[in-house]
């Protein structure tokens, strides 16, 4: 829950926000989780999009007969 007022003799507006009893705990486990850095996890996943690309069916396509997505055939007896 977040509390705004606006403090005596200036315009500046200060927001207080009342804690929740459980946001502590989170707060120390989130504290605790090892971080990645940002140039790491982007060269992981530009490494993970290459090796994949090869069955990346928007890359490389769907085989006519295996493409669940195509309207089916009609049979007609004659």
């Amino acid at each position: 829950m977040k509390l705004t007022c606006l403090s005596r003799g200036s315009s500046v507006l200060k927001t207080f926000y009342l804690w929740d009893p459980g946001l502590v705990p989170q707060l120390r486990t989130s504290a605790t989780l090892s971080r990645v850095g940002v140039s790491q996890a982007a060269a992981e996943l530009q490494q993970y999009c290459m090796q994949n690309a090869c069955k990346d069916a928007l890359l490389v396509g769907v085989p006519a007969g295996s493409n669940p997505f195509r309207e089916p055939r009609s049979c007609a007896l004659l």
